[in-house]
């Protein structure tokens, strides 16, 4: 990547895409995002003029596409220089439906693919997850977990969610190998920070459902945090680094940040609110899991610490990371100065 190349964007009005756009321009690049509607288009125009004003926002378009539908795609990425692949569903009250999960990541990245490949762009980077990593659960397993690791799609205790990030960056894998595309993997963690505008999606509203105080208690579940703004970092700097080329690069926090260290965490900082710290004991989850699948599909991580090594992005990338606690504090900083929690 140089300064005047054209990168296309997937997903350009998400929560991480709308960071990475912004890094893009910033870096002086052109940008081409692909977006559902103009509703999205114009929420990234407005963030890139809020922040970054008109001359960035000069050299930023936009494509209506779809994930699932193969119009429109080869002609968008003409003329682009390589391609940042950030779309896909992140859900959490639609995890038993496959449809609406692992057909759009999978079917919707080889897509994308597809169409970079006929527009003779070579340079990827995908965004993946560390749920593509850290499937193989085991609460007695203390070192952290690498890009060596891999989840594996037939365990039947990984969610929908894993299963489609493990399927869709496999198939992305399999895609470049015999194409010869120049693909790099980013696994982030659990993606904190603060948005840029109100669309954020599954990982932020965690937050405001911790800051609004919906449950009494807090399962004792380990997450792999990292900030929103060192993960688009991350993406870009993947573009200009060759040595990127050929890697899966996790990219989260040292250690991890159990659930009701969240509330702990919240609480301090805004005592006044209601907020639960204690830990759920698990036989009130197993009792409630009877009734409900969302506690009874978290059921096999309690307890297991979801620790992954940044090794490779510091050495790599030359990544610095926010640390997990504030990252979490500056979501919640946001829900509340925009009223949402």
């Amino acid at each position: 990547m140089s300064a005047h190349d054209l990168i296309f964007v997937t997903g350009a009005s998400g929560f991480l895409a709308k960071h990475i756009v912004l890094k893009l321009l910033g870096a002086g690049c052109a940008v081409r995002g692909s977006v559902r509607g103009e509703r999205q288009a114009q929420a990234v125009r407005d963030a890139v003029l809020s922040l970054a004003g008109e001359a960035a926002a000069s050299r930023l378009s936009f494509a209506t596409l779809d994930l699932l539908k193969d119009e429109g795609w080869a002609e968008a990425m003409q003329e682009c220089d390589a391609l940042i692949h950030t779309a896909s569903p992140f859900v959490i009250t639609e995890r038993d439906n496959p449809d609406a999960l692992i057909r759009p990541a999978v079917d919707g990245t080889l897509r994308a693919l597809m169409a970079a490949r006929a527009a003779g762009i070579e340079r990827v980077v995908l965004t993946s997850s560390v749920v593509a990593v850290q499937g193989a659960i085991s609460p007695d397993r203390s070192d952290p977990y690498t890009e060596a690791d891999w989840s594996d799609p037939d365990d039947p205790r990984l969610d929908l969610y894993a299963r489609s990030k493990t399927l869709a960056e496999r198939a992305a894998w399999d895609y470049a190998a015999q194409y010869g595309l120049q693909l790099t993997a980013i696994n982030p963690g659990w993606i904190l920070g603060r948005p840029l505008d109100r669309d954020f999606g599954t990982s932020v509203n965690l937050v405001a459902r911790v800051l609004r105080g919906k449950d009494p208690m807090l399962p004792r579940l380990s997450f792999s945090v990292v900030d929103v703004e060192d993960v688009a970092e991350a993406h870009v700097r993947a573009l200009r680094i060759p040595e990127a080329i050929g890697e899966r690069i996790i990219v989260t926090t040292e250690g991890s940040l159990w659930f009701p260290d969240w509330g702990r965490a919240l609480k301090e900082r805004w005592p006044e609110r209601r907020i639960a710290t204690r830990t759920a004991p698990r036989f009130l989850l197993k009792l409630l899991s009877l009734f409900d699948r969302e506690i009874r599909a978290a059921l096999p991580r309690l307890d297991a610490p979801m620790t992954s090594s940044n090794e490779k992005a510091r050495r790599l990338l030359g990544l610095e990371f926010t640390d997990a606690r504030t990252a979490l504090l500056k979501s919640a900083e946001f829900l509340i100065e925009e009223g949402l929690a």
